[in-house]
């Protein structure tokens, strides 16, 4: 039964790896890899809203994230928005980086867009997401400034929410095999196993690629993984 869809997964064929963004500040550069140190790319997708609907999208001068506990080693890059400046704690951890355009480079109009980049250590939390709040700023012709908060968590509907990032454990090209941890429940699949070609439990199976998962409810003796994965179930999965 495993052999016709594997056979399948040696044909060459596209798979799709498309993020979606849920807010205008979100994290571009897709998972990260758990208890690792990597640079993490924001991309803020367009400026803060006019004060009315014939007040066109305002240009963004200024983007701060906050850095949750858990994430390490954290180095600032510069930017379009020119060298950050950081914000640490009473123990030199950063907690914060801002970036800030000069007055004399912002822009009339919000027709930019804009990446910003920060070199971290992710928390050893394979299978999570992590969420880093932002404050996006941007200034009006009269000099005043109107911010956007993106910080709502998962459930807070009376915010803006705020950048995810998912952590995903350490993988080679090939098959690999993980255990999920004592506390850790994924029900949606997708942002952790979009760039698989397959996962395995069992005799289930699940892919995002639509092909594979076809394939998968067709094959006798095979079911469809569904309901996520939990504590200490032992997955295969194939990049």
């Amino acid at each position: 039964m495993q052999q016709r869809v594997l056979v399948m997964l040696g044909v060459s064929c596209a798979l799709f790896t498309a993020r979606i963004a849920y807010g205008h500040v979100t994290v571009a550069s897709g998972p990260a890899i758990a208890n690792t140190t990597q640079v993490v790319t924001f991309q803020i997708a367009h400026g803060c809203p006019g004060a009315t609907a014939a007040d066109p999208n305002l240009d963004t001068v200024a983007l701060t994230i906050d850095i949750p506990a858990g994430v390490t080693t954290v180095r600032a890059i510069p930017s379009a928005f020119g060298r950050p400046s950081v914000r640490k704690d009473t123990a030199g951890a950063v907690v914060a980086v801002t970036w800030t355009k000069s007055d004399g480079d912002a822009l009339a109009a919000d027709d930019d867009f804009y990446t910003v980049q920060l070199r971290l250590k992710t928390p050893d939390l394979p299978f999570a997401q992590i969420y880093l709040p932002a404050h996006q700023s941007c200034k009006r012709a009269d000099g005043s400034l109107t911010t956007v908060d993106w910080i709502a968590l998962p459930g807070d509907t009376t915010h803006e929410p705020a950048a995810a990032l998912t952590i995903v454990p350490a993988r080679l090209p090939g098959w690999n095999t993980y255990t999920i941890g004592p506390t850790t429940h994924v029900l949606d699949m997708t942002p952790f196993f979009q760039d698989a070609q397959i996962v395995w439990r069992d005799r289930a199976a699940y892919s995002f690629n639509p092909v594979i998962a076809a394939a998968i409810a067709v094959t006798s003796g095979v079911t469809t993984l569904s309901g996520g994965v939990h504590p200490d179930d032992v997955i295969w999965v194939k990049y």
